[in-house]
């Protein structure tokens, strides 16, 4: 009788577990009831998946929070209009939830992967980041998406009993491999993070990650394409005249001024960046059907062990994303505005981090007491990672703000 009730109630979790998601699941989809698990176990919600668990924890992360002042390609004092790396995150999030939704697998996975893909980025985005990885050259290196596991893992301290968000580990899996499998070239290591992780549970690198990984991943390029378009036209950088000889927008801005001759540049923008998301979330939901019928994959290792990427855009279509691409870095990330950036930044980065390692007691107590901790007095590799981890969690205005605490030699004496 005992041994019954012990198997009816588990019957009766698995069952509420899989009514926490908002639609029934395909086969291929990543169900809560069957997560591989935690680093640190710990006791699940009554009212909560952990794939919803997940989500939530990383947005009352203290790195989230920052995301609203780092760049995505405006520095924040430029505009309040300009996307901000919180804004184009949020947007990733809701492209990732439509999607997924769509393809009948697990939305709050898709979304809490969409919501920390960007939490380990540099203030001043790829600018930043590309002058931080120069100076850890010598120290095992950086790179954002390890800096994200750094900080899901490690760097976020909420909890007594582990470091970290201690999150599951497909959300894990999806932030270290939704861009694809992880292939070391000849003579190259994992990056440091990444790495540690691997000692305490395999994320079997070789492999594709999950759909709802992928889903997440293809959001990202949705959201940044279409928002640079509209934030490239705001800032002035290009008119709607050179977006007409693009193969994707060209379509699109005569389909618009035709459906609406008589309203203001302002609606025929705003139209048509609309048409160009919806014609590239459709593209992606039809040629991910496509491959996912050539494939019949019947469960979430099926897409894992998949040839290829399953959510992807349709040769044609990524023929014209790649155009637009194209054109964006010429017009508007080279751009002699954002150009006058990366002289500021090139000087910024490096003297903030050189000071640092020069002598860790400019540093804030705690972030000196970490170097102490961490043995970083006889080990440089260790102080280093921890002046990187201060520096890549800074915003945009904290970094100026230091920058001048440091350098400028009348700030604290006027």
């Amino acid at each position: 009788m005992v041994k019954e009730q012990e198997v009816e109630t588990k019957e009766k979790e698995e069952t509420l577990a899989y009514n926490y998601c908002a639609m029934p699941l395909a086969v291929y989809a990543c169900r809560p009831d069957q997560t591989v698990g935690r680093l640190y176990e710990e006791n699940e919600s009554a009212t909560r998946s952990p794939f919803q668990r997940d989500r939530d924890r990383i947005i009352h992360a203290s790195a989230f929070r920052r995301l609203k002042y780092k760049t995505q390609v405006f520095v924040y004092h430029e505009g309040d209009h300009f996307r901000t790396r919180l804004s184009h995150t949020l947007e990733v999030a809701q492209i990732a939830r439509s999607i997924a939704r769509a393809l009948y697998v697990n939305e709050d996975l898709a979304e809490g992967v969409a919501l920390a893909h960007d939490l380990g980025h540099t203030p001043f985005a790829h600018i930043g980041e590309e002058y931080l990885s120069e100076c850890m050259k010598p120290f095992d290196g950086f790179e954002h998406n390890d800096q994200s596991l750094r900080v899901l893992t490690t760097l976020e301290r909420k909890y007594p009993g582990w470091p970290g968000l201690n999150l599951t580990w497909e959300t894990l899996e999806g932030v270290v491999k939704h861009n694809g499998p992880v292939i070391l070239k000849d003579g190259q290591k994992l990056p440091a993070t990444l790495a540690d992780i691997q000692k305490q549970t395999d994320l079997r690198l070789d492999t594709y990650a999950s759909l709802e990984a992928q889903v997440a991943a293809i959001a990202d390029d949705i959201a940044y394409n279409n928002h640079d378009v509209e934030d490239g036209l705001r800032a002035n950088m290009f008119e709607l005249k050179d977006l007409e000889e693009l193969a994707l927008m060209g379509p699109i801005l005569e389909k618009v001024r035709h459906d609406w001759p008589d309203v203001s540049e302002h609606y025929i923008i705003q139209e048509s960046i609309r048409e160009m998301i919806g014609a590239m979330v459709t593209d992606v939901l039809e040629e991910t059907k496509k491959r996912l019928l050539a494939i019949d994959p019947q469960s979430p290792e099926d897409v894992r062990m998949a040839k290829q990427q399953m959510v992807a855009f349709s040769p044609a279509m990524y023929t014209m994303v790649e155009e637009l691409r194209a054109f964006l870095l010429k017009r508007m990330y080279r751009h002699y505005t954002v150009n006058r950036i990366w002289t500021k930044v090139e000087r910024m980065i490096p003297e903030l981090f050189n000071a640092f390692m020069k002598q860790y007691k400019l540093l804030p107590d705690h972030w000196q007491k970490r170097v102490e901790d961490a043995g970083g007095l006889i080990d440089n590799i260790a102080q280093a990672r921890i002046v990187c981890d201060y520096i890549a969690g800074m915003t945009d205005r904290y970094a100026i703000r230091e920058h001048e605490r440091l350098f400028d030699l009348y700030r604290d004496l006027r």
